[in-house]
This record gives C-alpha cells, sequence and structure tokens, in this order.
C-alpha cells in the first residue's frame, strides 16, 4: 500500500485513472494551475503530493496547504463573521498581505464601490513534514507503470510529521498577529485539518477554547477529509472554536505587540482587489 493519498489532487486507491497524463500536466486542481511544490535539484519537476498515509492507525495527514482551498469552501464557511456585510456588496478574496506580526494568508473581503466594508483573515497550516517524502512518490509511480530511478526506491529516506514545531509555530504567529484584529475589532481565523487541532488540544493549554462565537475575534475552523461517491477525498467543515487574545496568552504565555491602524489594512486590501480577486458564489 502505497503512503502517498493523493498525487495533484487525485485519490490514488481510486482504479482507471490516466496517471501518466496527470503526471505530465502537473496541474494543482485547487490552484487551477501547475503545481508550485518542486523539486529543489529539478525545479522543473512538480512533486504534487496532497496527502500522506501516516503512523499506525495509517491517517490521511494533509501536507500543502493549497489542498485546504478545495471548492474555495473555507472562504464560504467564513461569511458569518462578515458582520459589515450587506447584500449587494462584492465579496473578494485577496492573498498575502502584510501587518504587524507576519503575512496573512488570505482576506475575505466585503466591498462596495471598490471600497472596503468589512473583512477577514484566514490563515492555512497543514503538516510540515521531516526528511523526504520523493522515495514514497516514486514508488507509487512504479506501481502504475512509471520507469523511474531504482536507486530512488531502494533509498531508505523516509518522511516524519513534524507535530510539535507545526503546531507550536502557528500558534505563536497568531498570537503575535491576533491583537491587530482584536484591537480593529475584527476576526482572524486559522484553517486547519482534523489531527492538527486534535494535537494542540492534547499538547496545548486548550480547555478554555469554547465552541465559535461569534464575539471572538481568533477562530478556528477544523476539517476531516472524507470519502465522496466517487472515491475522491472532500474537505468537510467538523469543528469550529473560538477564543481571543487572553485565551492565546494561556496557550502559550507569550504577550504579542501586535498595532496597526485600520486604514492601513484597508488600503493594502483595496489595492490588490480586482476582478481576478472576486469570489463567485
Amino acid at each position: 500500500m502505497t503512503k502517498v493519498k493523493e498525487l495533484f489532487g487525485v485519490n490514488t486507491s481510486t482504479s482507471g485513472v490516466d496517471w501518466r497524463n496527470i503526471i505530465q500536466d502537473q496541474t494543482c486542481p485547487f490552484l487551477g494551475r501547475k503545481c508550485i511544490k518542486t523539486r529543489k535539484s529539478q525545479p522543473s519537476i512538480a512533486i504534487g503530493t496532497c496527502t500522506m498515509c501516516y503512523g499506525r492507525e495509517q491517517k490521511d495527514i494533509i501536507i500543502c496547504p493549497h489542498r485546504l482551498i478545495e471548492r474555495r469552501q473555507i472562504f464560504t464557511d467564513c461569511l458569518h463573521l462578515l458582520t459589515n456585510h450587506v447584500p449587494g456588496n462584492e465579496l473578494h478574496v485577496v492573498s498575502e498581505i502584510q501587518i504587524p506580526g507576519g503575512n496573512v494568508d488570505y482576506f475575505l473581503v466585503s466591498a462596495k464601490n471598490g471600497k472596503v466594508r468589512d473583512f477577514v483573515g484566514i490563515e492555512l497550516q497543514t503538516m510540515d513534514t521531516t526528511g523526504t517524502v520523493w522515495p514514497e512518490r516514486e514508488r507509487f509511480l512504479e506501481k502504475v507503470g512509471f520507469d523511474v530511478d531504482e536507486e530512488v526506491i531502494a533509498s531508505k529516506s523516509s518522511f516524519g510529521m513534524n507535530w510539535k514545531m507545526t503546531a507550536k509555530t502557528i500558534l505563536v504567529q497568531l498570537h503575535h498577529k491576533i491583537k491587530t484584529f482584536e484591537h480593529l475589532n475584527k476576526h482572524l481565523v486559522l484553517v486547519v485539518q482534523d489531527p492538527l487541532l486534535d494535537y494542540m488540544k492534547d499538547n496545548f493549554s486548550f480547555s478554555h477554547v469554547g465552541e465559535a462565537t461569534v464575539g471572538d475575534p481568533l477562530h478556528f475552523h477544523s476539517y476531516s477529509l472524507d470519502k465522496r461517491a466517487d472515491d475522491q477525498l472532500a474537505l468537510n467543515l467538523s469543528t469550529r472554536l473560538s477564543t481571543d487574545t487572553e485565551g492565546m496568552s494561556i496557550c502559550l504565555g507569550l504577550q504579542a505587540e501586535a498595532r496597526v491602524e485600520l486604514l492601513d489594512i484597508i488600503a493594502k486590501l483595496e489595492a490588490r482587489m480586482s476582478v481576478s480577486t472576486l469570489l463567485t458564489l
């Protein structure tokens, strides 16, 4: 059984797949363009590994953050946090806006006549791996009829999941950013897969983090990865939690210094909004 669960967005356990065409195209179905995860030694070759089977329980663990934007559902699931949105406003998805404390992956923006009326910050976090998934990828390709490097196939190099560093890094980043959003009376959402949220709850102080309420500035949206009728995998929102700056301090015992003026973020968002950023529902 291969440890590669999804390659270029396709479930590897599905029969009748034209893998030769998929490998040649190297297209990420979630981005709608070539997969940007490439080999350092061969930048023309996209790795394409979205999800890996890992551990004794063989859990399907997403390792590419772009996998989370399937159907753009994560943006739809944040609409209720646009508390100043009204019918008639446009919706935009704007990526990579810098604020004190670092970049925010996406902003869901409600706008009218090109002016921001409200926004929600959205951070994506999937599991960071250690080692390399390349030999596993090549072993799978050999099974489906590709000629691959025998030395790579025989390699004992493997991969692991960096649970502790992944969880701690994103929680610290959230702590640096959440005071900004709380100061502005806006919302910041962390989008993760269920196993990562479970790890956070087991290894950090999460007992005070309760069911999501709109009044909290920081929200956790956790997704399961379930098989559809066509044997492909799909994300489904399973858990919503929320807290505030004080709650993050309880989790980590750190202090954030993020402060930013509302007009600064709005100016950056409006400069990036265009027809191509429109969210079509």
